[in-house]
């Protein structure tokens, strides 16, 4: 697997599964291996930063820059357990332990007010004012027993992910795009 230009064995697929927490399915995988091909460009094995943002979906998703830091360099077998977060057969704990790392902008194992603020505010450019988006981030922290001055380590982000308000905003989410 150090090489893009071999083929993966079974061995290496079932590692690769292991690996990912059976995120995706052993055909799934041979297609990211593809996938990851077409990115590595010059064969090292590795995918940089500039090979990502060749790709048009990537290179406009408003998280990219803060993406990149998490994808800079990976190998094939990093690539996808980045990409299992995003699996339908990935645990609500994968996904919220993703964007915990997303947030966690300087890797110290704790987000801060500001930093979740920082990611609303690139997510949900000039659809909310700063006002809007502190007064609704305040609500959720507040809901899950947090103030805006909280340091949260990942057990406390998982707390507030799964506090009642927050779940509400989701399904309302949900329902909305079923609409």
């Amino acid at each position: 697997m150090g090489s893009t230009s071999s083929m993966l064995t079974q061995y290496d697929i079932e590692e690769v599964q292991d690996h990912c927490d059976h995120a995706f399915s052993q055909q799934e995988i041979v297609s990211l291996y593809h996938r990851f091909c077409q990115l590595d460009r010059n064969g090292g094995g590795f995918v940089s930063a500039d090979e990502f943002m060749s790709v048009p979906e990537f290179a406009v998703n408003p998280l990219s820059q803060r993406l990149l830091r998490m994808l800079d360099g990976l190998n094939f077998k990093e690539f996808v357990a980045f990409l299992s977060a995003f699996s339908p057969r990935a645990s609500l704990q994968q996904k919220i332990e993703f964007i915990f790392r997303v947030y966690d902008t300087d890797c110290n194992g704790k987000v801060a007010f500001e930093g979740i603020l920082s990611i609303l505010r690139d997510l949900s450019g000039s659809f909310m004012t700063e006002q809007q988006r502190q007064k609704v981030l305040t609500h959720v922290l507040e809901e899950a027993g947090y103030t805006k001055d909280s340091h949260f380590t990942l057990p406390d982000f998982m707390k507030v992910c799964s506090s009642s308000f927050s779940r509400s905003i989701y399904s309302s989410h949900k329902s909305n795009q079923l609409s």
